[in-house]
């Protein structure tokens, strides 16, 4: 980071005013460590009292306030963490620099420089933007909260051409579960006209034509902070990399803000599938996957407030969105350097001992992981939420090992206590159930048919628009809703799929043979059942499946014949079309496990540019674009791709 030039001086403040900034951040610090040993009701009793007055005690009140509403899912948390961060970007905005019409001319022509804002100035900047940031996540729970329950028919396309040059068009082609982009509005097609030539004049045009849908207005609103919140902290990275730059006495804590807005926005922007990244390139975004993990683990290295959040960021990118969104190679030794020193300071801290879950059932270490988790729900009982991201790590636990009655335990736990996604929960309730052997004893009092028929019911929309998981269960749901229904053959182990549980299983023989032996022996039993329109489809499944287990167990020629028996059947699936891809992507993985990357970037390619519209294809499609990176690195490096590039 740029430090060229600094002074010993502070900036041009009063003394009193960096005093107060000085205070306060302790204070705020002395929350943040009340919060991180489960004391969270003391931690906003703490910061409460300046709340009115302290940009930093308002910013981590409504912070804390934030995390709870996105836990619970509660109309009512959400509406006051809401409130709250309004007002703390109301008092951040007071303590931000008075532009003169003069001084917004002059930074149309140059850039701020430091000398231009107090330290109190500067730091209110940075809290500002991540007043905005999350502001604009709040706007997208809401919106998924308060969309109503029925299908949207709406889409974006062109009234005519654009101006050459313009990537306006690629906004006709998203769909929010297909992974592609566009903005959806319930009932109505809208219609960007092609003298729409500017960012500017995008987000003018669609406020205005947007005026009779509340959640289109919410969804834009929520877009338009979210870029103004990234070209915030632009600005800032470009002032602290400045020859003119020069520390403050808080100066830590402004350039970890800066590292964490930076980091995030890059890191994030980066895995977003080519096309996308495109579209948003045009609007003034661009990622760096290397320079936002840099900023991230400077950020996190650093004394500052937002160190942890930086720590905490860096922990979800190894251990969730590389894993379930990327090829199952994780830095599980970044991540486990990252999180020992927390959990050796915190060592009963519910965010840590959740996170050291995770990585040891990633590490296939599964019942290591179940005692963790157990460990996490004993260390508090203020925040039932952390329980149930327990408890959904313990379903997933239990489900590798094929202990169906605990899965269902642990499903059923999430479906009455919490609301992020009822429809998901009862159908993993329905799929336990229906793994069960004819013989076992089902003391639970349900019935995994009259389950899997109230999941379409119970589905959540964004923006009109189904959640891509709930878009999954609903249409293997369908089936049950004949009278005389054909049942799903192994639906808790083909959801294992979509959550690339495959990867941890494949770590332990032992677990990978049971799992192998169960879909055997489904396997054998659509060959021996009656012929119906769904069997192609089942019997591609338990291919897919099969072959996934056989290349963890090693048995590589066997799973390479399961994985193209797919592709051969392509013509004759009729509605799990999801797997001819996700086929060809296992295929893929499987050959640069033996060096044939060239192969396997073909293969790739053909998943991407040749399928469109089956379900979870916004997964599938991050999935292979870390393959394909991966592919491409080996390829220039000259080794086999087993290697942890995921994203």
């Amino acid at each position: 980071m740029g430090q060229k030039g600094h002074k010993d001086s502070l900036y041009p403040c009063e003394r009193t005013s960096v005093s107060s900034l000085h205070e306060a951040l302790d204070q705020c610090m002395i929350a943040l460590d009340l919060f991180l040993t489960n004391q969270f009701s003391e931690a906003l009793s703490y910061l409460k009292p300046r709340t009115k007055e302290s940009m930093y005690h308002s910013l981590t009140y409504a912070t804390i306030l934030e995390m709870q509403a996105m836990m619970t899912f509660d109309p009512q948390d959400i509406l006051l963490a809401g409130n709250m961060m309004k007002e703390a970007q109301t008092l951040c905005q007071r303590h931000r620099k008075k532009s003169s019409v003069t001084d917004s001319f002059s930074n149309l022509v140059h850039r701020p420089t430091m000398d231009q804002f107090t330290e109190e100035e500067i730091h209110a900047e940075v809290c500002y933007a991540e007043c905005l940031l999350q502001r604009a996540a709040l706007t997208f729970l809401q919106i998924i909260k308060a969309s109503p329950h029925r299908p949207a028919k709406g889409r974006i396309r062109e009234e005519k051409p654009l101006s050459q040059g313009h990537l306006i068009s690629g906004w006709q082609s998203w769909d929010l579960n297909a992974g592609q982009f566009g903005i959806c509005a319930p009932h109505h097609t809208v219609v960007i006209p092609g003298t729409i030539t500017s960012w500017f004049h995008l987000q003018a045009w669609l406020i205005i034509y947007s005026h009779h849908d509340e959640n289109m207005v919410s969804f834009i609103k929520g877009g338009i902070k979210v870029r103004n919140s990234y070209q915030t902290y632009k600005e800032l990275d470009n002032l602290v990399q400045s020859s003119q730059y020069c520390k403050g006495e808080n100066h830590r804590h402004f350039e970890g803000g800066v590292k964490l807005g930076v980091g995030a926005f890059n890191l994030t922007l980066s895995m977003l599938p080519t096309r996308i990244l495109r579209l948003l390139e045009f609007v003034g975004f661009s990622g760096n996957k290397d320079y936002g993990l840099l900023q991230l683990e400077e950020g996190a290295s650093g004394h500052s407030f937002r160190a942890v959040l930086c720590v905490l960021l860096l922990l979800c990118y190894h251990t969730f969105l590389t894993f379930v969104l990327g090829t199952g190679h994780v830095n599980v030794e970044e991540a486990e350097k990252l999180l020992q020193p927390y959990l050796k300071r915190y060592p009963k801290g519910a965010i840590f001992l959740f996170f050291a879950g995770r990585i040891e059932a990633i590490k296939g270490n599964v019942d290591t992981a179940i005692r963790r988790f157990e460990e996490c729900c004993e260390a508090q009982q203020h925040w039932k939420q952390f329980h149930h991201m327990c408890y959904w790590e313990l379903m997933w636990c239990f489900t590798y090992k094929g202990q169906w009655k605990m899965a269902y335990f642990y499903a059923d736990l999430l479906s009455k206590e919490n609301s992020w996604s009822k429809a998901t929960y009862i159908y993993m309730k329905a799929a336990y159930l229906s793994m069960f052997g004819k013989e076992d004893y089902k003391p639970f009092g349900d019935d995994e048919v009259e389950l899997f028929r109230a999941v379409p019911g119970l589905k959540l929309k964004i923006a009109g628009k189904s959640l891509p998981t709930e878009k999954f269960a609903i249409r293997k749901s369908r089936r049950y809703l004949s009278p005389k229904p054909v049942s799903l053959p192994i639906p808790a182990l083909e959801m294992m799929y979509i959550w690339n549980g495959y990867a941890v299983i494949g770590k332990q023989p032992e677990l990978t043979d049971r799992i192998l032996g169960i879909i055997t022996k489904a396997e054998e039993m659509l060959e021996k059942g009656p012929e119906n329109e769904y069997s192609v489809d089942d019997e591609c499944l338990v291919k897919l499946l099969k072959g996934l287990c056989l290349k963890y167990l090693g048995r590589v020629q066997e799973a390479e014949e399961n994985f193209r028996s797919i592709s051969s059947n392509e013509k004759k699936i009729k509605y799990d079309h999801y797997l001819i891809p996700n086929a060809l992507l296992e295929l893929a993985l499987l050959f640069m496990e033996q060096g044939r990357n060239e192969e396997a970037v073909k293969l790739l390619e053909t998943a991407k540019q040749n399928y469109k519209n089956y379900s979870m294809e916004s997964r599938t499609h991050f999935r292979i674009q870390a393959a394909v990176l991966q592919a491409k690195s080996s390829l220039e490096n000259g080794t086999r791709s087993t290697g942890s590039v995921s994203l």
